[in-house]
């Protein structure tokens, strides 16, 4: 039977990735992926593989309208350079 490494993350590492929106505790999915060191496609890609592993208020996405009013809130760089967020977290 092959061998597992299983690395512990700290609680204090996971707790400063929590965010508060609309009074729910979420953590956005770059940096799920961060703490699970993959990409952020590859992890919406195993999510998308494996939804009926997941209770179903697991994960949401933002619209589009509300996506482009966060980003004019948190004044994220600009679309045209592609240095920004181009897919809803």
């Amino acid at each position: 039977m092959p061998k597992t490494s299983q690395t512990f993350i700290p609680v204090d590492t996971i707790a400063k990735r929590i965010t508060y929106i609309r009074n729910q505790r979420v953590i956005i999915d770059a940096d799920l992926a961060a703490l699970y060191g993959v990409s952020t496609s590859a992890f919406n890609q195993a999510i998308k593989r494996n939804q009926e592993r997941f209770p179903d208020d697991f994960m949401f996405q933002r619209s589009r309208d509300k996506l482009e009013f966060w980003r004019s809130q948190v004044v994220i760089s600009n679309t045209k350079a592609k240095m920004a967020l181009r897919r809803a977290p």
